[in-house]
């Protein structure tokens, strides 16, 4: 049985945060052996999301060209869509059932969408109609998340929580990360690779990225078969038995303990977690078309600059603050951890509003001074009309009267983001999971995941237009209101968000 230990400091990223003692005990290994399948479940969620998506469009636009930017912003809502569907349905399911049932059926899910993707140039008709069906699914089977993090926190302590946490959103954000990297790595393919005549298959660039993602996903299915056991301890480390659970040896769970969970809390952690999701959501999108039109940045230097930015600083910084968090917590408490990230990304979004008196360049300046620079000549005109025109649109009508974004500005704001919401990230589901107590959470986290994929959903909507019609001083300001009306609501509500035994006075938080 695992005894409530005080975890070590100075724990590496995936460490089991615990004592020597405790890891001689069998019960213990198992309990940790299978979290970190969870730890990888959630690495291979994110590699199928981000493995595939810098080749999208050009993957769309090559099957079917019908397909236009519009579209491509449905099929990328798709995922998220598929995942916010899924998410309480795996939950409910888990919380009734062992869990591996769940996660098995949604990786299969997963992987077959995958493929699916891959196919998806064979039908003759509706290839974009198939891309968006196939990406909805591997949204679906992504819903599995709320399964690893109910499995997650109710396999550990009050005081590995955190720690396990941390290594969960570290896993996410590795994912985040390698998931673009191993699709530039097989981009040596290119556009026509191998092609197999008695499957069908034509292995390229655009499709590798998926059967690779399904590879993984049946690794990962024979790891949840034949590794993962079924753990579920009480905050203070001892085991008892859930419904979903079958061991006799385990004590009961109160029946009391559901309606005794604060559910003003369970709204307010929700609705933290939407908005740390949605804003961040509106940075991911925001970052190209705004660096684009304040910088002059043409489509190639906004996409390789801003994967510079996004995935390798901004990457591997939340990799360093998950570290830093497991450690904070310990000393400060999840709650003043989750405040100041919120504050640190409100520094963020209000550092990005334009100040001073320069202005953007406008596009069609741009276009008129190269097309008639040096006399009006037809092998002039020929030349520049393969121009690609930098600077803020014209139709944007804002550019005339908004100033403009410095670059400090943007490098200033992207680096706080970076720090503000992976603290936030994992703070705001940790709590959550702590508020919830010990009974099976499959159900609520499978609420706070359909919350967080409704904001992902909603954020590139809401910037898209407000951007686009009002501007970035509109676009941000709104951005800053929602992140000052969540500190407030988290400093109204600050006693009430805390780990359901301390509310209990059974342990002191």
């Amino acid at each position: 049985m695992s005894r409530l230990v005080d975890s070590d400091e100075t724990t590496p990223l995936l460490g089991d945060d615990a004592s020597s003692e405790d890891s001689q005990d069998g019960d213990y290994k198992s309990r940790w052996r299978s979290i970190r399948i969870m730890y990888f479940t959630m690495f291979l969620s994110s590699v199928g999301f981000t493995i595939v998506i810098t080749s999208l469009w050009p993957y769309l636009q090559k099957i079917d060209d019908s397909a236009d930017a519009t579209f491509l912003g449905w099929v990328v809502a798709a995922y998220s869509l598929g995942q916010m569907v899924a998410s309480p349905i795996f939950g409910l399911w888990s919380n009734h059932r062992p869990c591996r049932e769940p996660l098995v059926c949604s990786i299969f899910i997963n992987l077959s969408a995958n493929i699916y993707y891959a196919y998806a140039y064979l039908p003759s008709t509706s290839n974009k109609v198939h891309i968006l069906m196939s990406r909805a699914f591997v949204g679906f089977g992504a819903g599995n998340v709320a399964v690893v993090r109910s499995y997650v926190a109710g396999a550990t302590t009050l005081k590995e929580r955190t720690g396990a946490m941390a290594n969960m959103s570290a896993s996410q954000a590795l994912g985040f990360i390698l998931g673009p990297a191993l699709q530039a790595c097989l981009s040596f393919l290119g556009e026509n690779g191998v092609t197999v005549a008695i499957l069908r298959l034509r292995l390229n660039m655009y499709t590798a990225p998926a059967f690779l993602a399904a590879a993984f996903g049946v690794v990962n299915i024979l790891l949840v078969l034949l590794v993962l056991r079924e753990h579920h301890i009480d905050d203070h480390g001892r085991c008892i038995r859930a419904i979903n659970y079958t061991s006799e040896d385990r004590e009961e769970i109160s029946e009391e303990t559901e309606e005794a969970i604060d559910q003003v809390a369970v709204l307010t952690s929700n609705f933290l977690f939407f908005v740390v999701m949605f804003i961040f959501a509106v940075f991911e999108t925001i970052a190209t078309p705004l660096s684009m039109d304040m910088f002059a940045w043409t489509r190639r230097q906004a996409v390789f600059y801003n994967g510079i930015i996004i995935i390798c600083c901004i990457g591997f910084e939340s990799i360093l603050v998950f570290l830093v968090v497991k450690v904070a917590s310990k000393r400060f408490g999840d709650r003043p951890i989750l405040l100041t990230g919120l504050i640190i990304i409100l520094c963020g979004f209000f550092i990005l509003l334009p100040w001073g008196n320069r202005y953007p360049k406008i596009q069609w300046a741009d276009i008129k001074n190269n097309s008639f620079v040096n006399g009006i000549q037809q092998d002039t005109k020929f030349s520049n009309s393969s121009l690609e025109p930098t600077g803020c649109p014209p139709e944007q009508t804002w550019c005339q009267y908004t100033p403009a974004i410095h670059l400090a500005q943007y490098f200033t704001s992207d680096v706080l983001i970076g720090v503000g919401y992976p603290a936030c990230n994992v703070m705001s589901y940790t709590l959550y999971s702590k508020i919830l107590g010990p009974r099976p959470q499959g159900v609520y986290m499978g609420w706070l995941t359909a919350s967080g994929s409704g904001a992902r959903t909603l954020g590139p909507v809401f910037v898209s237009q407000i951007y686009t019609i009002l501007g970035p001083r509109w676009a941000f300001s709104l951005i800053c209101s929602m992140v000052v009306a969540a500190i407030t609501l988290l400093s109204c509500l600050y006693r009430r968000l805390i780990a359901f035994s301390a509310r209990h006075r059974n342990v002191t938080e």
